[in-house]
């Protein structure tokens, strides 16, 4: 066993566990930017799901992305996967397996937020199981496993479109089922602020997943042999850093404030937007990227907003608009030098052509995983009795009416059960 095989083995091992902890980046971001007495809810409720898309990944996910005999759709074995070596790979088989596991958990978490705050217990269950079997997998065998997509050169190095545009697809469509929150619409449509309740553990989530990043995108080299790892980290941090800048500066010349959950999300735009293209650009493409994404999801809100969709942690504008404004982005600033699949974009003298294979990849992938998260979220509608909690459940918190127990009982504890206590 080459010294490189196991440099590659523990370069990615190391990436997998700078996804998984992303998780608690997604804790902290979406109990954060949402009211205390769904924040045990929340918590409790992302451990569990990646719990479980990780059980369904080792069952069928990584088999339908990667497997062979692959027929339109998916591939066709692997399942269960026991730790064999997979061929033509240069670093451990079952370190890939968990990289791959931990984007899967990624996607899962980003497709739930657009949940909070309203959805029963058992929908997230019930979803999280048939999202991570039926959704992700197809979208990433098509572009990741060898799939038509990856026929085209779609280019998409780390996921702006099969991790965040997946997920913020089948987001948009359970903000369509459930509806608005109680007390976010007006009756003549304008909106109301639902205050997150503490934006320190916002931007904290914020840092967790902006380092967390660069195991997202450098380790998705899958290897060290020629340091181009570092390249990568290099573009993605630039990329963060001109979208928190981009929208600090337009909600400050728009609104007269510099809002802090704008800047916020501005970074998050920026690492969404770049991770397709982190491996494809110039470092000048990377700031402009970065910066146009910023500038994207500030706007992007307020569409969404006007239009009475109730996203409470922003997962539209932030992996989906900028996922798909990233995953585009390629077609205009991948370089001849750096476009190890696809063809280079159109300010590099490659004409339409990756331009059109980025915008197919983005349209198809997109309508597949909003129609089908549509399609199961329905039929639980229709077979579970509902999807939402009761108005009584929803005003309670779902910390209470979902698990019995408030993240933070000593706010909730009347004056009698603290003083018995």
């Amino acid at each position: 066993m080459d010294s490189i095989y196991l440099l590659n083995s523990l370069w990615v091992v190391l990436g997998a566990i700078l996804v998984i902890l992303m998780q608690g980046g997604f804790i902290l971001l979406e109990a954060g930017s949402t009211r205390m007495k769904n924040a045990g809810h929340i918590a409790g409720k992302t451990i569990f799901t990646f719990g479980l898309a990780s059980l369904v990944f080792w069952a069928v996910g990584f088999g339908f992305i990667f497997g062979d005999n692959a027929n339109f759709f998916v591939g066709l074995s692997h399942f269960f996967y026991s730790g064999y070596e997979l061929e033509g790979m240069n670093l451990s088989s079952s370190v890939f397996f968990l990289f791959q596991l931990a984007f899967a958990g990624i996607a899962i978490t980003i497709a739930l937020g657009g949940f909070a705050e309203r959805a029963k217990m058992s929908i997230y269950l019930v979803f999280t199981v048939l999202f991570s079997a039926l959704v992700y997998p197809v979208v990433a065998h098509w572009i990741w496993g060898g799939g038509w997509l990856a026929e085209h050169g779609k280019q998409d190095f780390a996921g702006s479109t099969v991790v965040h545009l997946t997920g913020a697809m089948a987001a948009f469509a359970a903000t369509i089922l459930l509806k608005p929150r109680i007390g976010k619409f007006n009756q003549d449509g304008s909106a109301n602020n639902i205050f997150g309740h503490n934006q320190v553990f916002t931007a904290l989530g914020v840092l967790v997943l902006w380092i967390g990043w660069f195991g997202f995108n450098a380790a998705s080299t899958l290897g060290v042999e020629d340091g181009f790892f570092g390249y990568v980290a290099l573009n993605t941090n630039l990329a963060a850093a001109a979208g928190a800048v981009a929208a600090l500066i337009v909600s400050w010349a728009v609104l007269g404030k510099s809002d802090v959950p704008t800047m916020l999300n501005g970074a998050l735009a920026g690492l969404v937007a770049i991770t397709a293209s982190c491996a494809f650009v110039d470092t000048w493409a990377a700031v402009l990227i970065g910066f146009i994404a910023g500038i994207l999801v500030f706007y992007s809100v307020r569409f969404f907003e006007k239009r009475k969709i109730d996203d409470p942690i922003y997962a539209l504008s932030v992996h989906g608009a900028a996922g798909v404004w990233g995953t585009i982005s390629t077609g205009f600033f991948a370089t001849p030098e750096l476009a190890a699949v696809g063809k280079p974009g159109l300010f590099y003298g490659g004409g339409f052509e990756q331009l059109g294979v980025q915008i197919m990849g983005v349209g198809v992938s997109g309508a597949y995983a909003f129609a089908v998260s549509f399609i199961i979220l329905f039929a639980a509608k229709k077979l579970m009795g509902g999807l939402r909690v009761t108005e009584e459940e929803e005003i309670m918190g779902l910390d209470m009416s979902e698990h019995g127990s408030y993240g933070y009982p000593e706010v909730f504890l009347s004056k009698e059960d603290k003083i018995s206590s």
